[in-house]
């Protein structure tokens, strides 16, 4: 049974809800597998992310976004070129980072694996976090994390606007799991975006994209506490308070007027 802090009621969500075998904590549980957009999600609304993963209510699905996931792809192929032979990619000359390449590592098809990634069991907590990396650079003496984006702005890309700052987050949140794995981390992050140029006067069977980058000295220091406050809200049997600007717990609100 659940508490309702708001209602004072209490909800026996087991007669409502067909649990996803595996994926909800259970108090009992010695070791509970927590993604880095799972810590994104509590981050954002503590009530969604309950409801998600300790009851398996989950938000509405988006279609998944695979022309973003195109461009990674071939991103991805691209910079192992430049791996393989251990020599900069031209947007790291553009930018003045000569002195870096990508990071050559035999785990690092196992870091970019969705089903995979890098981890750290956080003992005392029994989570086990989780975060799979779109690329990883060196100058020799330490690493940085990289994350490939893609858009299609007539206006440049805006790195202070809201949604960014879930994507900061996911920098600092693989910065946290590097340095957990002993890895010397770089406090420099960095963004390759690539812009669709939708200026062309026709399609002609290709979208051509101009490359960015963008740093972003990131600070890791709120994860450890961060992971504290979920296990707290994990295992306690009520709601916990949504995030007032949370667009679906709004959403459940007004829909219950009705």
């Amino acid at each position: 049974m659940i508490l309702n802090k708001t209602t004072k009621k209490s909800i026996d969500f087991s007669k409502a809800i067909k649990p996803r075998y595996g994926s909800l904590y259970d108090p009992k549980l010695k070791e509970f597998k927590l993604s880095r957009s799972k810590i994104d999600l509590f981050v954002r609304c503590p009530l969604c992310f309950y409801l998600d993963v300790r009851l398996g209510v989950k938000q509405p699905s988006m279609p998944s976004f695979t022309l973003n996931n195109a461009t990674d792809t071939l991103l991805k192929k691209e910079f192992d070129m430049y791996r393989e032979k251990q020599t900069a990619h031209p947007i790291m000359i553009k930018y003045g980072l000569n002195q870096l390449t990508p990071f050559k590592h035999p785990e690092l098809d196992k870091w970019r694996d969705n089903f995979k990634g890098i981890s750290y069991i956080v003992k005392d907590l029994n989570l086990k976090i989780t975060g799979a990396i779109d690329d990883i650079w060196t100058d020799g003496k330490q690493v940085y994390i990289v994350d490939y984006k893609s858009t299609a702005k007539e206006n440049g890309i805006d790195m202070n606007d809201k949604w960014k700052l879930g994507y900061k987050r996911q920098l600092e949140i693989y910065q946290w799991l590097f340095v957990k794995n002993k890895f010397t981390v770089g406090k420099q992050a960095f963004f390759v975006y690539v812009n669709g140029d939708t200026t062309k006067p026709s399609f002609d069977y290709k979208l051509e994209f101009e490359m960015f980058l963008f740093e972003h000295k990131g600070n890791p220091s709120w994860v450890d506490d961060v992971l504290k406050q979920i296990h707290n809200c994990l295992n306690q049997d009520e709601l916990p308070q949504a995030n007032q600007e949370c667009e679906y717990c709004k959403y459940r609100e007004q829909a219950n007027l009705f």
